[in-house]
């Protein structure tokens, strides 16, 4: 059974921010001459590592809505940036903006069933996702778009 993660983007705008972000960081690792994986270090391993694989996704909050996910493609073990023992997840570079669904601040990681994942937007919906998230968010709630 596939499930999935979310987790909170803090400090990002928008879903070009997250991408800005991440294609910087692979562009490091390539500099430094290292693999380029793209990689979110987190200090725990999943437990449900096994369900994860199977067709998961993170999900990242921005802006206090889940806005977009990434597939997971594996773990690595890694250190953190204090040489801590951390846990890499491997993602998809590709970012897929879903149907902005609002979410509560949390800390670290949660589980999300694949039930309870919002679905993927259709290209009407990418187009709305292009607009500044709030004036989006506040014209879903006006029921136009």
């Amino acid at each position: 059974m596939t499930l999935h993660l979310i987790k909170l983007s803090v400090g990002v705008e928008s879903i070009d921010h997250l991408a800005q972000l991440q294609q910087a960081r692979l562009d490091a690792r390539r500099q430094a001459g290292q693999e380029p994986k793209l990689y979110h270090i987190t200090r725990m391993w999943p437990r449900r590592a096994k369900e994860l694989l199977d067709g998961g996704s993170i999900y990242w909050v921005i802006k206090r809505a889940v806005r977009c996910r990434q597939r997971l493609l594996g773990f690595d073990e890694t250190v953190n940036g204090r040489g801590q023992p951390a846990c890499g997840l491997v993602l998809d570079p590709a970012l897929i903006p879903v149907r902005p669904r609002d979410s509560r601040a949390f800390q670290g990681w949660r589980y999300l069933t694949a039930a309870d994942a919002p679905p993927d937007l259709d290209e009407a919906g990418r187009q709305a996702v292009e607009l500044p998230p709030e004036m989006a968010d506040e014209l879903r709630n006006l029921g136009l778009i």
